[in-house]
């Protein structure tokens, strides 16, 4: 279900080509997304996303069509708009420039020009959100998957975006580590309002997901809440998209709780 209110995010009519490229990257793309939603994009590979990724982090510039987020365009002002959004990304290791926890986070405070005093106590703030505030001092590359996904967490959160992008951020990570980088996330969300856009091509991650968006060779093909989108398993199979292992069985017992009252009903006719 769509959050009321303020619309956050607007894309209209994107199309992208990669110079190397015969065929679009992206075709006529729209859609958009309202405060405080949860939104999983998901896709086998080559289907868009990372392309669209980069499009609404401002990454790369724009070719056709539009996108708005908080009502100013991507075209305008990139370098507000990446005070509105915050990435993270699949592989920690390569955000990281601090020699500990602590001097990461500190870092891009810095480059906004945030000050001293300001600086540490977002640091302290953050990390207390995270529940990373006993590694403070420790080198990043020190520490476990998943530990690290919530220090690249903490940094972007420090920065006070509006919309937090996950690309794949959990993919590198034990199922234990997912659960606990998501469950953060969540955490968050709910207490800063924060959008969160997850890219994904897991849909076992997308089942507390507001609204799905299902691309396939750089069109968006499917929209909907996870349970509408569910029952159109076929469809997301068809397109690389194995319904979650919860999905299935559930489907499984309710087809065959179906099966057998069809056949007591025609037991007693």
């Amino acid at each position: 279900m769509q959050k009321g209110g303020e619309r956050m995010l607007e894309v209209k009519n994107v199309s992208y080509r990669y110079e190397e490229q015969e065929t679009d990257a992206l075709t006529d793309v729209s859609f958009s997304i309202m405060k405080g939603e949860w939104v999983s994009i998901v896709g086998h590979n080559g289907s868009g996303k990372s392309t669209l990724v980069k499009l609404l982090g401002a990454i790369m510039p724009l070719q056709h069509g539009h996108i708005l987020i908080d009502g100013i365009a991507v075209t305008e002002n990139s370098y507000a708009i990446h005070g509105k959004v915050g990435m993270v990304f699949q592989n920690p290791d390569n955000q990281f420039v601090g020699a500990t926890v602590e001097d990461d986070i500190a870092f891009g405070l810095e480059n906004y020009g945030i000050d001293y005093d300001e600086m540490h106590r977002r640091v302290d703030e953050v990390l207390e959100a995270v529940s990373m505030s006993h590694m403070k001092m420790h080198e990043p590359h020190h520490l476990s998957g998943g530990q690290k996904q919530r220090v690249a967490i903490a940094g972007v959160i420090a920065l006070r975006p509006r919309i937090i992008i996950l690309d794949e951020a959990t993919a590198m990570l034990d199922p234990e580590g997912r659960l606990e980088v998501l469950d953060v996330i969540r955490q968050l969300q709910r207490d800063l309002n924060l959008t969160v856009i997850a890219i994904t091509h897991d849909l076992e991650e997308t089942i507390e997901a507001d609204r799905l968006l299902v691309m396939h060779q750089g069109r968006l093909v499917m929209q909907g809440t996870p349970e509408t989108l569910f029952e159109r398993g076929d469809e997301l199979e068809a397109l690389g998209l194995p319904l979650p292992f919860s999905m299935r069985m559930y489907q499984l017992i309710t087809g065959a709780s179906q099966f057998i009252q069809d056949e007591e009903l025609l037991d007693n006719l």
